[in-house]
């Protein structure tokens, strides 16, 4: 089993965390973390861009001027893309850009993104801190003694609201309940931040057949 670093609020380890060797996989496969990560990054287009076509600007249909001995070009519809105020041609249309990935393969790449951080030394779990009220200067400070690198992931139990609004605001960190971190948030991360309630509720996940 991979073991992680427990840390106490000073920055000093206390312990070691054993990871199950479920929530990991050695083997890197970059083509398949560049597919989940091209895809939850697809997923959060807004795909709202839009523009109209000749068909639904305003505007009369009738031709603009005579056929003949104006000496000007023939022209039908003012509505027309080459003429101004008129539509655009192939505009965007508003769109999902989401695409489709097999649940198995969501899995293993939370694995591999995770395995890598690991493997690298740069994961820790905060032991046995509590946030009873939001305090970006306390959450800035347990920060500032792990030695982490940034950019760093802080991931936290679904309930520690508290802790979640202490880290955020803070450069070069991103802070999620556990339950909604995605693969491209451990790919981006340098280091990884657990606090107890994050891995229990991850190790939970896995007992029950779950994945991240």
């Amino acid at each position: 089993m991979p073991s992680i670093d427990r840390i106490d609020e000073n920055g000093a380890v206390v312990g070691q965390h054993e990871l199950s060797d479920s929530l990991v996989q050695d083997t890197i496969n970059i083509g398949l973390l560049h597919q989940v990560v091209t895809a939850e990054l697809a997923g959060h287009r807004q795909g709202t861009a839009a523009a109209k076509n000749r068909h639904q600007v305003a505007g009369t249909g009738a031709k603009q001027f005579r056929q003949k001995g104006t000496g000007r070009a023939r022209a039908g519809s003012a509505k027309v893309p080459n003429w101004i105020g008129g539509g655009v041609a192939f505009p965007p249309q508003p769109r999902s850009y989401a695409v489709k990935v097999n649940k198995k393969v969501k899995v293993q790449a939370f694995r591999m993104a995770l395995a890598d951080l690991v493997a690298g030394g740069t994961v820790r779990v905060l032991a046995g801190s509590k946030f009873e009220e939001p305090s970006t200067k306390k959450a800035a400070s347990i920060l500032a003694k792990t030695g982490l690198d940034n950019p760093t992931l802080v991931l936290v139990g679904p309930e520690e609201i508290d802790a979640l609004k202490s880290f955020r605001n803070l450069t070069g960190t991103r802070v999620l309940p556990i339950g909604e971190a995605e693969v491209q948030d451990y790919v981006w991360a340098k280091s990884l931040l657990f606090t107890d309630a994050a891995v229990s509720f991850l190790e939970g996940g896995v007992a029950e057949g779950g994945d991240s």
